[in-house]
């Protein structure tokens, strides 16, 4: 077996030394070499295929340079993306992740010296968000992603929309919960006590023949007759006045009569139960707050959302003159005065300064002018007074943003 045979164990060590990661002074790039030791690095400078290589970097250094940085960087921050997302993560452990890979970019061939000022140059240019503290630099990429904000502004409508309804809805149930216990507090106060006779001695006398008008008549004795004659009476009637002769009455016939006469009184004068008035009130409800998906209205404030029309008027404010068709608007720019046909969905309502008139564009109180009390960002919704219509001066609460406007002529 020859000295430098392949199987020889120098030539085993030599093997296993080269699949591992070398120390980073002992590479050179431009050749794309990795020299194991010092002197094995000092021999490849003295080489003449990395003379020739200094010779080539010479001419242009920036082009090398700003060639190599762009490599590094867009390496760096794809591993960064892909493995670590938008969490907070330390820098060391995401370049010693990217060193890994044995054929990467050093940064000894790039335009940053060091990590630290590689993670600087990083924060400055707004690709991440740098914090530095006792355990080092920590980094959190930005996903700057056209896609990526579609989906977070789309995942944070969705969580409003679904808060709304949890909210009404609970609303709701609260305001059902209420009325019944109402309900059950007016049945419970009518409380029943047993039958408590003052005098023991006093008879008492049921008469089936007698009417209520008659009862009614005779339980007040006329003036000069004495009230204590009315302890030998029966049901009150002093005994004067049952001595008087009296029609003859038929008691079979006046209940028939009373019960014939009475049985559709009764049913009208039947209690409806807590849950039919809750729902016939909620019906009622239904018909009145009957919302309806357009919204547009002569004479209020809109701002432009749709980008087809360029930054021209993008985020500019404009006032509705004519409505078509219910979703279809001409409206006039405010700043340049342009008159523009849009749509309802590329425009949306403006929410003025507390204290300014609205008008009402949805809900039950549509069509209505109020002004503008209070604003709640956290629920999306504002507390309005209304100024028109039969309930004026009443306070709405929870308004959503989406169902009021501001007017363009502040005038009642």
């Amino acid at each position: 077996m020859g000295k430098n045979d392949f199987l020889t164990p120098k030539a085993i060590a030599n093997r296993i030394k080269a699949k591992g990661l070398q120390k980073l002074r002992w590479y050179c790039q431009m050749c794309q070499k990795q020299c194991r030791d010092e002197n094995g690095f000092k021999c490849h400078t003295m080489s003449e295929s990395h003379q020739r290589q200094l010779l080539l970097f010479a001419e242009d250094p920036d082009k090398y340079l700003d060639a190599y940085s762009e490599e590094f960087f867009d390496d760096f921050m794809e591993l960064l993306r892909r493995r670590f997302g938008t969490r907070r993560v330390h820098c060391n452990i995401v370049y010693n992740e990217y060193i890994q890979f044995k054929e990467h970019i050093h940064m000894n061939s790039t335009k940053w010296e060091t990590l630290t000022e590689f993670v600087k140059w990083l924060g400055r240019e707004g690709y991440v968000v740098v914090d530095h503290t006792e355990k080092g630099w920590f980094i959190t990429y930005i996903d700057r992603d056209p896609e990526a904000i579609k989906r977070q502004e789309a995942q944070a409508k969705k969580e409003k929309m679904d808060l709304d309804d949890e909210e009404r809805i609970m609303k709701f149930v609260n305001k059902q919960i209420n009325k019944v216990k109402e309900k059950e507090g007016e049945k419970e106060a009518a409380v029943y006590t047993e039958l408590q006779r003052k005098n023991e001695e006093e008879k008492i006398a049921f008469s089936l023949g007698r009417s209520s008008a008659e009862s009614s008549s005779s339980s007040h004795p006329k003036d000069g007759e004495s009230s204590g004659s009315s302890s030998h009476t029966k049901l009150g009637v002093p005994k004067d006045i049952k001595s008087k002769s009296l029609p003859s009455v038929n008691p079979l016939k006046t209940t028939a009569a009373t019960k014939k006469g009475g049985s559709s009184s009764s049913k009208e004068r039947k209690r409806k139960s807590a849950l039919d008035e809750i729902m016939e009130e909620e019906r009622k409800k239904k018909v009145k707050v009957e919302r309806t998906d357009y919204w547009l209205h002569e004479g209020i404030v809109v701002k432009v959302t749709t980008a087809r029309l360029g930054d021209r008027y993008r985020k500019k404010k404009a006032v509705i003159k004519e409505v078509h068709d219910k979703y279809t608007a001409i409206v006039k720019m405010l700043d340049s005065g342009d008159k523009l046909k849009l749509d309802q969905a590329h425009v949306e309502t403006v929410i003025p300064a507390q204290g300014k008139l609205v008008l009402v564009l949805n809900g039950q109180f549509r069509g209505l002018k109020a002004t503008l009390l209070s604003l709640d960002e956290k629920k999306f919704c504002v507390s309005i007074k209304l100024e028109t219509g039969s309930q004026r001066g009443r306070l709405v609460e929870g308004v959503q943003y989406e169902d009021i406007s501001k007017l363009a002529e502040q005038s009642l």
